[in-house]
């Protein structure tokens, strides 16, 4: 990692490199391989910075707060979009954070309003979705909806989704370290 970085950006690098490593809680990648993915499809799909961001953060929360992703696996919800949207406010606005916040929600209330969306959920997701609430009720929905992050919060989920191929190749955190450091406060 280039010295220059700021701080934020070496933090970030750090966990990548330390917690990240790790088995990513029921899929057959390492927790920084499936966010190093989820932002390269990001890029890929030529989203903003901020959603790249977003998308290469999203799961920070699950080693970053009180409760970790193995809390989440043993049936207590971590609540790391949270954590994590937390977390990233201290160097982030909120179109990097309220993604990274709402990324759950997203997933809930995809498989409340897209038929076959569930179907797509790999097995550990479907577990996870359990713990986290089930698909959203009818007045969820609604309060979803009106967040003005909902559209770049299911841009994101769809990512996570897809972000769990242990064959597919991803850009080191170096690549995305210029672009954290152009949006760090």
């Amino acid at each position: 990692m280039d010295a220059r970085w700021p701080a934020a950006v070496k933090i970030i690098a750090s966990l990548f490199a330390s917690e990240g490593a790790a088995d990513y809680l029921g899929e057959p990648v390492s927790q920084a391989a499936h966010m190093l993915q989820a932002g390269a499809l990001a890029e890929q799909a030529g989203a903003a910075h901020e959603l790249v961001a977003a998308a290469l953060l999203h799961d920070v929360g699950h080693f970053t707060g009180a409760r970790t992703g193995q809390d989440l696996m043993r049936g207590t919800d971590n609540l790391h979009g949270e954590q994590g949207a937390a977390w990233l406010g201290q160097w982030f606005g909120p179109q990097v954070t309220e993604p990274v916040r709402l990324h759950v929600s997203a997933k809930r209330y995809l498989c409340a309003v897209e038929p076959g969306y569930f179907s797509r959920l790999s097995p550990a997701s479907v577990y996870t979705l359990g713990v986290q609430g089930g698909p959203m009720s009818a007045d969820e929905i609604t309060e979803f909806e009106a967040s003005p992050y909902a559209g770049p919060a299911c841009q994101v989920r769809r990512w996570d989704d897809q972000a769990k191929d242990p064959a597919a190749a991803a850009p080191p955190f170096e690549h995305f370290a210029p672009l954290l450091a152009a949006l760090a406060r």
